[in-house]
This record gives C-alpha cells, sequence and structure tokens, in this order.
C-alpha cells in the first residue's frame, strides 16, 4: 500500500488547525513514503528571515497572508513533497484551489479541545491564537475550508503521528 502510494506524483498538503499535527504528521508521513518534507511556515521563515510572529507584528495579517500564498505558490511544484501548511492558508481562495489542483488535500480533523491543549502547552508564540477565545473564533470560521479537503482525517487525543500517518497513507491508497 505505501509503495502505490509513492508513486502518486503530486504534492500531499496537510490542512487543518493549529495544533492538529500538521508538522509532526508531516515529517512522519514524508519518511514513511520516501518523500521531501516542508514545514510551510518554517520556509516562510527561511525565505523572510523573520519569525512568523514577528512578520505578523511588523507587516499585519494581511501582508502575512500574502507572503504565505506566495511560497505555497513556490513549494506547489514539488511533486515529491509532503507539505505541512499553517492552520489558516485556507483563508485564501486562491490557496485552497491551487492545493486542490495540484495536490491532494488531506484534512487533520483534530477536535478544538485537543488543538487548544497543545496550543496551550506549546512554547511558541501563536499571535493568532493569543486566548481561547479568539482560537475557537477562528477554528469555527475555518472549518468550512478545511472540509473543502480532498481526504479527512479524524485526529484523536491517543494517536501517535505514526498512526495518523499510516491513515493518511491508507486513505490515500483508497482513491486510486
Amino acid at each position: 500500500m505505501t509503495s502505490a502510494v509513492r508513486l502518486i506524483d503530486a504534492p500531499i498538503f496537510l490542512i487543518g488547525f493549529m495544533g492538529s499535527g500538521k508538522s509532526a504528521v508531516g515529517l512522519e508521513l514524508a519518511s514513511s513514503l520516501s518523500r521531501a518534507y516542508i514545514d510551510l511556515d518554517r520556509e516562510i521563515e527561511r525565505t523572510s528571515q523573520k519569525s512568523i510572529p514577528d512578520l505578523i507584528s511588523l507587516k499585519g495579517e494581511a501582508e502575512f497572508r500574502a507572503i504565505e500564498s506566495n511560497c505555497l505558490w513556490e513549494v506547489r511544484l514539488r511533486s515529491d513533497a509532503v507539505i505541512a501548511t499553517g492552520g489558516g492558508i485556507v483563508l485564501d481562495a486562491g490557496n485552497r484551489l491551487l492545493m486542490l489542483r495540484s495536490g491532494i488535500t488531506v484534512w487533520l480533523d483534530a477536535p478544538l479541545e485537543l488543538c487548544w491543549s497543545r496550543i496551550a502547552m506549546d512554547r511558541a508564540i501563536r499571535p493568532l491564537a493569543p486566548d481561547r477565545e479568539t482560537a475557537e473564533t477562528r477554528f469555527h470560521d475555518r472549518l468550512r475550508y478545511y472540509q473543502e479537503a480532498k481526504l479527512r482525517i479524524e485526529v484523536g487525543e491517543e494517536m501517535s503521528p505514526p498512526t495518523i500517518a499510516q491513515a493518511i497513507v491508507a486513505a490515500i491508497a483508497g482513491l486510486s
């Protein structure tokens, strides 16, 4: 099954709310499929030479989203990659269409409670989710866009990144 998925000549885009596990699962999935791994947030930081919080603070969310879209446009051609996106990538209709047309979109559907507990434990600065109320509003605002993904993988608290990666492989294999 894994070998059949390796033959798919398209990037795999992981989408979902912050704290859903995109980075950890992306690393695991890329490793299991012998694919490159791209964390879009790290790519933005590398090319801009600024952290995501600094970019948002200095340029505002709208300019950050434009930078994010440009970065997505660049990496979409990596048919050998698993690409972990930022939680808000889906806010732009052009980004959603680009991912749907360029590759396979996989929504890591983690409940808000799990996402918030991970956000609260994480030491990373999350300027777009400074408190639970803001995070909850953003979560609900984005749900309809996440639902446009080609595949939906339910993520539970007890699920490890390898388990989620295996579920993704099985779901992708089921597409053909």
